[in-house]
């Protein structure tokens, strides 16, 4: 199926025939007659996500969180499990989107969702609360207008990606629309893109500097580049691969300084094709890219794609985009008008301070819509779809901070489009400042939130907001990132001020805790990766981020920027700074400390519970646990003085010390060797399955195993980075396991296992 067929004004026969076979494969799964497995990755290539219910705390009666569309969800009995609400992913290539478009996305978030379109940090658009059996229906009222949710999910070419002021961006080298949209026509449904082992994601970006694309952190990057070649001027791609955030993330390599467009979706193709054919399938914590490109070496890796580039037969498609004249949507298609001259509004100059930006072609400008949390109602999206038809008469582009931007608006028309977004509550200034908070779904939605980063990041932004008149200059534009777990879908590893959610048990009770991210950095396309200094007790982040950037406000010398104020600073100073805010007063003194934000419950981890007679075997665990997170905090600081040798040394022994916590708690004083610890923790903790969790499995413990068996090698800044990140997970599945080893024995030592009162 081409794009072509996907953006005509009816729905093709092939897209028609595709919905009808869902809906069909959903009426035999819900008999019972398609596997679950099978159906799950036919699901998300549809674009169907389960999520959590209730905020993620609902209980069942077992004591248990119910998800939509678990895996044994059609063998339970009773429709209620079945029938739960779950998330609809809908792709929007580059963030591209009609006017037409939008009034659908309107209708359908009104008719079958929450009438909330949530923009997400890959331009996609999110419905939540769908019900199953509603999504043919809906994949249905999209296509009419040009929309697929295939291949939203997966392990699949995700969403394509790309600064959403291409075009129309002063400091692009050129307009990377066009290759943007052929990427994505090409690549979606493609053959060659079918048997992947996890999902590929791919962006684009118009020059180095900014962050627009984020190339840094992607499968496949490219970043425009222009090379004289016997004296005419080329274009192409500075290319880079095996890029990622997720639990351990990886700057991307550098693949080609310059690949010819031409050369573009021919190597994407050969990329793809040696990912699904040398890329892992049965582990699915290393069957990502970047950890084919880091097993292979860029070398090979380059070998291998140019040797299978070579073998492929010619495509009409490769080239045939690169005729066409630039994207339309990069010119405003409403005729032009006379334009009333009025007043500016109220906050009109502080809106057009932080919310405009001065296209390079004269006269025009970029009108960014602030999103909070990344959320529009129905009724809004409904009304940015008028606003933009009757100011620019062709696309808005949604960005990956979660906005929508108004491209081609005219300089004088800039205080009627405010008034007119003023009027639906979309006039919101502090596009790209420290208000403008990113945060993925977590346990919102999120089936492996472990925090709620809405939440906080909603509290957040009130409290900036609150006080911005106070704010220093240098403050105003810090970006924070929060994710609800390590897996980094709010991006915190490149926010200057990240956290993501933990958890940890003090005194029998679970407490939500959020890790600390410094010295990531968000310019130069994702330029560097942030490390977690420390857990703080969720309730006390907003303080973390006064102290730090009260510090940052009094220290900073000259003009240097956050991180360059991290790295003289140091990160040991700077967690001596939070250090009084880890202490998480007593239950009875204060159970605020004791739910997450935005929920009153007590927190809990799914069916985690709360142990008190088994005291001194979990102090000594956690005694450990504590030591270990020295450590690995230890090993950040030799990374910095570029002892990567210590580092990978420190964060080693950290994950050590947290296994050899846990063998404690079966009453076994282990030795300090490391092959012991090793083979009583793989014995009593890997082997009998005690280690794995619900999602994860047992990925962590395969960190310790690896970094052991490894031979003495000298590390590098890279390797002793994933190393650091790597003892941070393991760790933090340490605590998880301490904590369901301490509520099952407080289980059993109660009579017929009542629970506690």
């Amino acid at each position: 199926m081409t794009w072509k067929e996907l953006l005509s004004p009816r729905m093709s026969q092939t897209l028609i025939d595709e919905i009808d076979t869902f809906e069909s494969q959903i009426a035999l799964r819900r008999q019972g007659k398609i596997d679950e497995k099978v159906f799950a990755e036919t699901r998300l290539r549809r674009g169907v996500y389960g999520q959590r219910y209730d905020n993620g705390q609902r209980n069942d009666g077992t004591g248990t969180k119910q998800l939509a569309f678990p895996s044994n969800g059609l063998t339970k009995g009773p429709d209620t499990v079945w029938d739960a609400p779950g998330m609809m992913r809908i792709k929007i290539p580059f963030g591209d989107l009609t006017p037409e478009q939008m009034e659908v996305l309107a209708d359908v978030a009104e008719e079958y969702s929450d009438e909330v379109c949530h923009v997400t940090t890959r331009q996609d658009i999110q419905l939540h609360f769908v019900h199953i059996a509603d999504t043919p229906d809906l994949m249905r009222r999209l296509a009419s207008v040009g929309i697929t949710t295939r291949e939203a999910c997966g392990n699949t070419v995700r969403n394509v990606t790309a600064c959403p002021l291409a075009g129309v961006c002063r400091d692009e080298i050129f307009d990377v629309t066009p290759h943007a949209i052929a990427c994505m026509r090409f690549l979606l449904g493609h053959p060659d893109t079918q048997d992947f082992g996890r999902k590929f994601k791919v962006a684009f970006s118009g020059c180095t500097e900014h962050a627009c694309g984020l190339v840094s952190m992607h499968d496949l990057g490219l970043i425009a580049r222009t090379k004289i070649i016997d004296g005419v001027e080329h274009q192409g791609f500075e290319t880079y691969v095996g890029g990622g955030l997720g639990a351990v993330p990886h700057q991307a390599k550098l693949f080609s300084d310059f690949l010819p467009v031409e050369e573009l979706l021919p190597t994407a193709q050969a990329i793809a094709r040696i990912f699904a054919r040398r890329g892992e399938k049965k582990n699915r914590a290393r069957a990502r890219i970047k950890f084919l490109v880091a097993q292979l070496g860029l070398p090979e890796f380059q070998r291998l794609v140019k040797e299978e580039r070579d073998s492929l037969l010619f495509d009409t498609r490769w080239t045939e985009h690169l005729d066409q004249s630039p994207s339309a949507s990069n010119i405003r298609t409403n005729s032009d008008k006379t334009v009333t001259h009025i007043d500016p509004p109220n906050g009109f100059d502080q809106w057009s301070l932080t919310n405009v930006y001065q296209q390079r072609q004269p006269g025009y400008v970029v009108a960014t819509v602030v999103l909070p949390l990344g959320d529009l109602t129905s009724q809004q999206m409904r009304a940015l779809a008028e606003i933009a038809q009757r100011y620019v008469g062709t696309t808005v582009r949604t960005t990956v901070e979660q906005n929508i931007v108004i491209r081609w608006v005219h300089e004088s028309e800039l205080p009627h489009l405010y008034s007119d977004l003023k009027a639906v509550e979309l006039a919101e200034s502090g596009a790209g400042t420290v208000t403008d908070i990113t945060a993925c779904p977590g346990t919102d939605t999120c089936k492996l939130g472990i925090a709620s980063s809405r939440g906080l990041a909603a509290t957040l932004r009130n409290s900036l907001k609150n006080n911005k008149d106070s704010l220093d200059l240098g403050t105003q534009g810090l970006r924070i990132k929060a994710s609800g777990c390590f897996n980094s879908c709010g991006q915190h590893h490149i926010a200057d001020l990240g956290f993501y959610g933990v958890s940890r048990t003090i005194n029998g009770y679970s407490v939500p805790h959020f890790q600390v991210v410094l010295g990531g950095k968000w310019r130069n396309n994702g330029g560097s990766y942030g490390l977690a200094i420390g857990a703080v007790p969720s309730k006390r982040i907003p303080e973390a981020v006064e102290k730090i950037s009260d510090r940052f406000v009094s220290e900073r010398q000259d003009q240097e920027t956050f991180q360059e104020f991290v790295s003289r600073v140091g990160k040991r100073s700077l967690k001596t700074t939070l250090d009084d805010l880890t202490k998480v007063p007593s239950h009875s003194d204060n159970p605020e400390f004791y739910s997450d934000w935005g929920d009153p419950r007590e927190f809990t981890l799914g069916d985690m519970g709360i142990g008190e007679c088994a005291g001194e075997v979990v102090s000594l665990a956690e005694f450990d646990l504590a030591a270990a997170e020295a450590q690995v905090f230890e090993a950040q600081l030799k990374l910095e003085e570029a002892d990567y040798s210590k580092a990978d040394e420190l964060a080693y022994h950290a994950m050590l010390l947290a296994a050899k916590g846990l063998i404690k708690t079966e009453f076994i004083d282990v030795t300090d060797n490391p092959g012991d610890i090793v083979r009583e923790f793989k014995e009593r903790f890997f082997d009998t399955e005690l280690f794995f969790d619900k999602y994860a499995g047992g990925k962590f413990a395969m960190y310790l195993f690896r970094r052991h068996k490894r031979e003495s090698r000298p590390a590098t800044t890279e390797s002793a980075r994933q190393l650091i990140e790597e003892a941070q997970l393991f760790l933090e599945a340490s605590h998880a396991c301490q904590a369901r080893l301490a509520a099952e024995n407080s289980q059993s030592s109660l009579p017929n296992g009542t629970p506690r009162s």
